[in-house]
């Protein structure tokens, strides 16, 4: 009589909170529930940019690896620089599994620095695993006369943005706040038309680039030496640019190096991949593993190499923890870092 009136009670609370989906879902085997079912993946981007490959590349390769091999369809949902995308998969996306979202790793410190457009809080999202790290550099063109992080400081350059939170807009920003150069961000531009404007000779520079995005999506620049590297974020070099300085080697302020640090872990989470909060954990365990597969996967692994793409993945368990650390950051230093960050 116990146990019944104890399965009585656990059946009353799931009708009463709404759990018993994700109670059904448990019980089903991960082959039952998606075998036959689509899956979205929605991109932030617009086509042809860095995260836009990355999903792209996951999509046509993590379906092997999850039990049922259901279909993949890629949605691209640009906007405001990945937090229309972003907002939707916290409040409006469905919570039954077939849901997969990439968003930008800048948008994880939004919600500490109090932005108001923020829809979503990162502790609550459901992290699935990212390809790779992101570190960022700032360039010009190759017929600027402006080569080196110190000639930046002595002249104005115009640099191409996306949105206002984008990496392309920040940074150039923060490197005018801590190194005191003179970049004038010019915001409006698609991904692929900022990278256009600097070859129709429109815009100088671009800050806030990923090296590995790059390699893949332009690698002419790199091979053809059509950019100057100024200036590179992280706290070490990055392959290929062990002669370019460290913005963090340059910073000499005790605290700015530890805000530095707080505005680098979304580098660290690189490619972030996620489901909606509220997703059946079950599900999120499934999807997870799929994701940890493909990452080992020799057919995954050769594709990525032919088009560029850097694979240094983190798992779904490590960048939720990551996540959780990065919000318990004392008050002044996130106050510092929203300073930077504008």
């Amino acid at each position: 009589m116990v146990r019944i009136g104890g399965l009585a009670a656990m059946a009353a609370s799931c009708v009463a909170m709404g759990f018993c989906w994700a109670s059904e879902a448990a019980a089903q085997s991960s082959e039952s529930f998606y075998k036959g079912r689509q899956i979205r993946m929605v991109i932030p981007s617009g086509a042809g940019g860095g995260y836009d490959s990355y999903a792209r590349m996951l999509s046509q390769h993590i379906r092997r690896h999850i039990p049922g091999n259901p279909n993949i369809v890629d949605q691209n949902m640009p906007g405001a620089s990945g937090m229309l995308a972003t907002n939707w998969a916290a409040s409006v996306a469905p919570k039954d599994g077939t849901v997969i979202v990439a968003t930008y790793n800048t948008l994880l410190v939004e919600p500490l620095f109090g932005n108001p457009s923020v829809k979503y809080d990162p502790r609550d999202l459901e992290w699935i695993g990212s390809i790779s790290k992101q570190q960022q550099i700032c360039v010009t063109w190759h017929t600027s006369p402006v080569k080196t992080i110190g000639q930046a400081r002595e002249r104005e350059v115009v640099t191409a943005a996306t949105g206002a939170t984008g990496n392309s807009a920040t940074m150039p920003k923060q490197l005018n706040a801590l190194l005191g150069t003179r970049f004038r961000v010019v915001p409006g531009y698609s991904t692929t038309e900022a990278r256009l404007s600097l070859e129709r000779g429109e815009a100088e520079g671009i800050c806030g680039l990923s090296y590995s995005t790059l390699k893949a999506a332009s690698p002419d620049w790199i091979d053809n030496k059509r950019i100057n590297v100024l200036i590179q974020t992280g706290f070490t070099p990055q392959r290929g640019l062990e002669q370019v300085p460290l913005l963090s080697s340059l910073v000499q302020n005790e605290d700015d190096r530890k805000v530095l640090a707080t505005l680098a872990f979304p580098e660290e989470l690189g490619r972030p991949f996620l489901m909606p909060p509220g997703t059946p954990k079950p599900l999120v365990e499934v999807i997870r593993r799929a994701f940890d597969a493909t990452m080992k996967d020799p057919a995954f692994l050769a594709d990525a190499e032919k088009v560029r793409l850097e694979v240094e993945p983190i798992s779904g368990a490590d960048m939720e923890r990551m996540v959780r650390e990065a919000y318990a950051t004392p008050k002044s230093i996130i106050q510092r870092a929203a300073e930077l960050n504008k």
